[in-house]
C-alpha cells in the first residue's frame, strides 16, 4: 500500500471530490483518479462512491479514513526522526493573508523553503477566514482580534494600527474626539465587526455603522482615500499615506489596542514539527522588526 495513495484517499475525503483535491495537491485529476482506484484495489474495498457533483465516503471509506490520517501522521513522524537533524519533509499547507502576505509573510516561507529543501510549502493567500479542517490546511496566519474557536492558536507578534480618514471627509463631516461621535460617523470595516478603543487603561467597544465594506485593508484605505469614511487600518497600509497627508489620524485620543498576528492550527494534542518550526520563524521575523509591524 503506497503512502501517496493513502495520502490523496484523505485529501478526497476531506475536499469532497477529484478536483479539489487535485488542486490541493499540485496534481492532476488522472493522478489522483489513478491513486484512488490502486488503493480500493489493495483493499478490495470500495472508499469512495463517485457522484456527478464530487464524491462521497461510503461507510468503509469513512472508517478508514481516520486510520489512514493517523498512519500518515505517524509515518512523518517517523521520517522526520530518521532525517538528519533539524530536517522536514512532506507539504506543509498555509494559510496567508493576501494584503500582508506578499510582502512581510513571504520572505518567510521562501526561507523556511531554503532551510529545507525536502519540504514542499503550498501556500494560499487570501483574506477570507479559511475552514483549516475541511479545505486541508496545516496551518494559517491571522491578523488582528481573535474570536473564539477550537482552533489553537499562538502569537506570533503585535500588529500596530489606526482610525484614518481622508482631509475632505473630515472637512464635509468633521473629526470625531470621542466614542460617542464616532458612531455618527461613516465607518468603512471588514464586516460587522465592533471597533475596540483605549480610554486610558479601560478598553471601550463601539459598533459603527457603514455602507462600505472589504475583506482587504488596502481596498478599505482605498475608500478612506475617496472620501468614503473613517476606516481602522494598520500601519503598514497607511504609513505613506499618512505621511503625505492624503489621510489624517483621527479619534487620537482613544486610539485601539494592539492587535496580533497569530499562527492557527486545528485542535490536536500536539502541532506537527513543521508547523512549529513555522511558527518560530515568524516569532524571530517579528523580534528582528526595526520598528513595530503594521499590517493589511
Amino acid at each position: 500500500m503506497d503512502i501517496e495513495d493513502l495520502r490523496t484517499f484523505i485529501e478526497v475525503a476531506d475536499a469532497g471530490g477529484v478536483s479539489p483535491a487535485a488542486r490541493r495537491l499540485g496534481v492532476s485529476k488522472s493522478i489522483v483518479s489513478r491513486r484512488l482506484l490502486r488503493l480500493e484495489a489493495d483493499l478490495s474495498v470500495q472508499l469512495l462512491a463517485r457522484t456527478t457533483r464530487g464524491a462521497a465516503l461510503t461507510e468503509a471509506g469513512a472508517t478508514f479514513r481516520d486510520y489512514a490520517a493517523r498512519a500518515c501522521a505517524e509515518i512523518d513522524v517517523a521520517r522526520e526522526t530518521i532525517l538528519p537533524t533539524g530536517e522536514l519533509c512532506g507539504r506543509l499547507r498555509v494559510a496567508v493573508p493576501v494584503s500582508f502576505g506578499p510582502n512581510h509573510l513571504a520572505p518567510v516561507l521562501a526561507r523556511m523553503a531554503q532551510l529545507h529543501p525536502q519540504l514542499h510549502i503550498h501556500a494560499s493567500y487570501s483574506d477570507r477566514f479559511v475552514d483549516m479542517v475541511a479545505e486541508g490546511f496545516d496551518c494559517a496566519i491571522r491578523i488582528g482580534y481573535l474570536k473564539d474557536s477550537d482552533l489553537i492558536a499562538r502569537r506570533i507578534g503585535p500588529i500596530y494600527g489606526k482610525m484614518v480618514a481622508s482631509p475632505d471627509y473630515i472637512k464635509a463631516h468633521g473629526s470625531p474626539e470621542t466614542p460617542d461621535e464616532l458612531i455618527g460617523h461613516q465607518a468603512l470595516m471588514q464586516g460587522t465587526e465592533a471597533w475596540q478603543l483605549m480610554d486610558g487603561d479601560k478598553i471601550i467597544t463601539v459598533r459603527p455603522q457603514g455602507r462600505f465594506k472589504a475583506d482587504n485593508a488596502t481596498a478599505l484605505a482605498a475608500a478612506a482615500l475617496a472620501g468614503l469614511g473613517i476606516a481602522w487600518i494598520p500601519d503598514a497600509v497607511t504609513h505613506e499615506h499618512v505621511t503625505s497627508g492624503a489621510l489624517v489620524p483621527v479619534m487620537t485620543g482613544y486610539p485601539p489596542p494592539p492587535a496580533a498576528a497569530y499562527v492557527i492550527r486545528p485542535p490536536g494534542r500536539h502541532p506537527a514539527r513543521k508547523v512549529r518550526v513555522l511558527t518560530e520563524l515568524l516569532i524571530e521575523c517579528f523580534e528582528q522588526a526595526p520598528e513595530p509591524v503594521g499590517v493589511g
